[in-house]
């Protein structure tokens, strides 16, 4: 049967919701004769001509809307099936005498599988990703790429790109009703081609979207996505995964990719390979453990740092392609460093070409504004009750762990997912099912975020940037847990800054300050962040933080890593911080490397000795266990002196294993947090440490290899008495050097 004129118009027009009705080969009937009609789209030709495998016309097409490029033609005798076996093509006729032989993209079946169509349709399907997006194809002998994407309240959808002239009557998708998925293959297309979804929403008005799950995109401003092939999945290293456990160091060297270096003009950002020259190997000769990237999938603008994401699934232009990447993956974990994704799943931006009102409906947000709308970043929230939503974010973590191999995830903010009422005032939220603060929605999804993770991304792990007291952020799900593994200690953070930005002579009013962080040190598996967020918007760089003149600063800063980095918890240090760089940070321009250029900073060696004590501290960090082996239990910590404020010192005690463990190996931490140097001081010491006779000095950061005034113990054994100190039977006498941090180990 022909096609009638509205069917015709609907067509033209990118308009109809079920293209496949009526396009490509259809059996049917003209003038009481059998065969098959074939429709085609093919806007601008003058002609269309039905032909085989070999070129020899089958049938002459008649246009049945010139302006819209719609023809059909009637193979008289043949059966659909047997002119699929035989094979045919539409050659197309266009002005200048320019000529095409096609293959019908709407000839080809559905490649969605059922079982693919049974996990998507209930939310369980752990790989989405294979399945939407664009994927390159071989379909019955023919090249081309599928093209799947979920926008059930579309009226219809069309693929738009480089290939099709941008024009949505040229390939409109295949709907399939119940599941919310349009389907396209297109043959031809190839990696590299640019292309978009067009989708005509419920009220007749068309929105051009990028595609969720697309693995490449333009670089901004652009926004087209990019067709590229999936990778096949990298299996993270036994090795790494081992490095990941919470018994083994980890010292991660936090860096915005954009601004770490730039390039030799100082404009332009490096490129994968040049990153992964130069990156992995710096931050593993300084001895840290791990990478954490801020976000580097796909964003539209520099200024969010990467945090307002709209290609969860794509690597970002700016360094280059996914190739790329997987090259700079595999140089930092031949430098023996682990690579943790900064990862955003709990706003995204609105963005027109975006995830906002992706359908037409409130589809990936919440559509009340009190549930769906950050404020303090206008930016979107996602629905964490939506299945689709769910199975979108998870998707997308599993995504970046197993087919690029990384070590793990730092989920960022994490505190504005749990409640919701956050940052809002009474009456301008909306409370859950059972009249509470909590997103229960969003709980559940965290949950299934760290079983996935667990159960399929072995020895990888997840990071939560949680602010507040939730309970069991990284306590087991079983356990009742969120079940990440790590989470920051952002109380520390806030309050060890606050004390170290006090002028010495008001510290022992903020004693607590220094100390109560051990109140809670083991109630989670904590890392120690000193962050991007704690040198920017006006808070100045950590050195500016320091009081006093510049000697102080500087011995200021020396002490408070030092007593970081022996601090329970793991540690974590955002770039430029590692020499003290004396400007806030600013993404559009790189670290202050001169700095460390002895010939621009003359006289000036301190930013050469912060980050030789970085150094330092890394290597003492990974090479006792005592310091790190314990890193997140109580057995790994005990107070010798807490409460001294008048002086300003704390000491510690520092151990890989219970006290009564003979094996256990410990060492001695001593703070001095005023300018004043303190001779014969007596330290007493438990059983353990004083069984050990002897002790020395094994990091001071009053040395002058950091830049200080070597004022200490270096050289001198430090012999256990039997005099009393700290409630202790037996102690040792030292020199504490001014502002100054000690390491003491047994001699």
């Amino acid at each position: 049967m022909s096609l009638d004129a509205a069917e015709a118009r609907a067509l033209a027009h990118a308009e109809h919701g079920d293209p496949f009705a009526l396009l490509g080969p259809h059996e049917g009937e003209r003038a009481g004769q059998a065969g098959v009609w074939i429709r085609g789209l093919a806007p601008g030709a003058l002609g269309l001509t039905v032909v085989d495998v070999e070129g020899e016309a089958l049938a002459e097409a008649e246009p049945v809307h010139v302006e819209g490029g719609v023809f059909e033609a009637f193979v008289p005798g043949q059966t659909r099936a047997q002119l699929l076996a035989a094979g045919y093509r539409l050659a197309l006729t266009y002005p200048h005498d320019h000529r095409e032989r096609v293959e019908d993209p709407y000839r080809f079946g559905s490649d969605l599988g059922e079982l693919d169509r049974h996990l998507l349709g209930e939310g369980t399907h752990l790989r989405p990703w294979t399945v939407l997006g664009a994927h390159p194809r071989t379909l019955e002998g023919v090249a081309g790429v599928r093209f799947c994407v979920w926008a059930p309240n579309a009226a219809s959808v069309a693929v738009i790109g480089d290939f099709n002239t941008w024009d949505a009557r040229r390939h409109p998708m295949r709907a399939h009703p119940g599941l919310g998925a349009w389907e396209l293959f297109i043959p031809g297309v190839e990696a590299g081609a640019r292309y978009k979804f067009e989708l005509r929403l419920g009220d007749g008005s068309r929105a051009q979207k990028a595609d969720p799950y697309a693995f490449a995109a333009e670089l901004r401003p652009a926004t087209a996505s990019v067709v590229a092939a999936l990778g096949a999945p990298r299996r993270l290293p036994k090795a790494r995964a081992e490095a990941n456990h919470r018994r083994a160091p980890m010292a991660i060297y936090e860096v915005h990719l954009g601004s770490w270096r730039r390039s030799s003009e100082g404009e332009g950002f490096l490129d994968w390979d040049a990153l992964a020259e130069q990156l992995p190997a710096y931050a593993a000769e300084l001895g840290f453990t791990h990478l954490e990237l801020m976000p580097i999938a796909e964003h539209p603008f520099d200024g969010s740092w990467g945090y307002q994401v709209t290609g969860m699934f794509a690597p970002t232009r700016r360094h280059g392609d996914g190739e790329g990447f997987a090259r700079f993956v595999a140089a930092c974990q031949d430098a023996g460093l682990g690579l943790i994704l900064d990862w955003v799943p709990a706003h995204f931006p609105t963005d027109a070409h975006g995830l906002a009102r992706f359908d037409g409906t409130a589809f990936y947000e919440y559509a009340d504004p009190k549930e769906g709308f950050h404020r303090d970043w206008n930016t979107l929230i996602y629905n964490f009750g939506r299945t689709e939503v769910r199975n979108f974010l998870v998707g997308s973590a599993l995504y970046w762990l197993e087919r690029w191999g990384l070590d793990g995830l730092r989920v960022d903010a994490v505190a504005s997912m749990l409640y919701r009422d956050y940052s809002r005032e009474p009456g301008e939220w909306i409370p859950n099912a059972e009249g509470g603060r909590e997103n229960l929605e969003a709980i559940a999804f965290l949950r299934r975020l760290n079983e996935v993770v667990g159960a399929h991304a072995p020895g990888a792990v997840t990071l939560a940037e949680e602010s507040t007291a939730w309970p069991g952020v990284s306590r087991p799900t079983d356990a009742g847990g969120l079940g990440f593994h790590y989470k920051w200690n952002m109380g520390w953070m806030h309050d060890s800054l606050a004390y170290m930005a006090k002028d010495p002579v008001h510290r022992s009013h903020h004693h607590d300050q220094l100390t109560f962080s051990l109140v809670y040190a083991f109630d989670e598996n904590f890392v120690l962040p000193l962050s991007h967020d704690e040198v920017v918007h006006g808070k100045g760089s950590l050195i500016a933080k320091m009081p006093g003149d510049r000697w102080r600063r500087f011995a200021n800063l020396r002490a408070y890593y030092a007593f970081m980095w022996t601090h329970p918890g793991k540690k974590l240090l955002f770039m430029g911080c590692e020499f003290a760089q004396e400007r806030e940070w600013n993404h559009d321009v790189e670290l202050d490397w001169w700095l460390l250029d002895p010939a621009r900073c003359e006289g000036h060696g301190e930013h050469r000795g912060v980050q030789a004590l970085i150094r330092d501290l890394n290597g003492v960090y990974r090479g006792e266990a005592a310091l790190h082996a314990r890193d997140c239990e109580p057995e790994g910590f005990e107070w010798i002196a807490a409460d001294e404020r008048e002086t300003s010192v704390i000491a510690f005690v520092r151990r890989s294993g219970p006290a009564e463990d003979p094996a256990s190996r410990c060492v001695l931490v001593v703070c001095n947090f005023t300018p004043v140097p303190r001779h014969g001081y007596r330290l007493g010491l438990p059983e353990d440490a004083a069984a050990r006779p002897r002790w020395r000095e094994r990091l001071n950061t009053d040395s002058a290899f950091y830049g200080g005034g070597d004022v200490g113990n270096g050289g001198l054994e430090l012999r256990v008495e039997d005099r009393g100190a700290h409630g202790r039977a037996r102690s040792i006498a030292l020199t504490l050097p001014p502002l100054a941090t000690l390491i003491l180990e047994p001699a």
